[in-house]
């Protein structure tokens, strides 16, 4: 399983990759996408949507389950990765670079500091599967 060192993660096992000073990318982690199985279908927020930390911003299901997704920054969305919503296969391939979800742009960046470095995500990961 991979966990990027330059990520930030929540416990719901989103992912976030800040990109330009109050922008950043949001994702699931290779954990998540290993749990859930084939993904099948997702549903994902629309541009200039605003979302709020730790609220549900889609769906996301798969052959065994289906969840919520939670975001965990607030911000608006400014792109979709609409392609996954034809193929969300994809985020079982590479959840981190072709399966990311949408980006947005903070509108708390001192969000982030609640947020797991990977090394802390790993450990978290361990502890919840013993």
């Amino acid at each position: 399983m991979k966990f990027p060192a330059e990520l930030k993660y929540s416990k719901t096992h989103e992912w976030v990759r800040v990109e330009k000073k109050n922008q950043a990318v949001i994702g699931i982690t290779d954990y998540a996408q290993n749990e859930l199985g084939d993904i099948v279908y997702l549903e994902l927020p629309e541009e200039d949507d605003e979302i709020e930390k730790d609220s549900a911003f889609g769906v996301i299901e798969s052959t065994k389950a289906t969840e919520d997704l939670y975001s965990p920054v607030s911000g608006r969305v400014i792109e979709v990765n609409t392609p996954l919503l034809d193929s969300p296969e994809v985020i079982n391939e590479d959840p981190y670079i072709d399966g990311w979800l949408f980006r947005m742009e903070l509108s708390d960046p001192e969000e982030l500091d609640s947020l797991m470095t990977a090394e802390q995500y790993q450990a978290y990961i361990q502890e919840i599967s013993e």
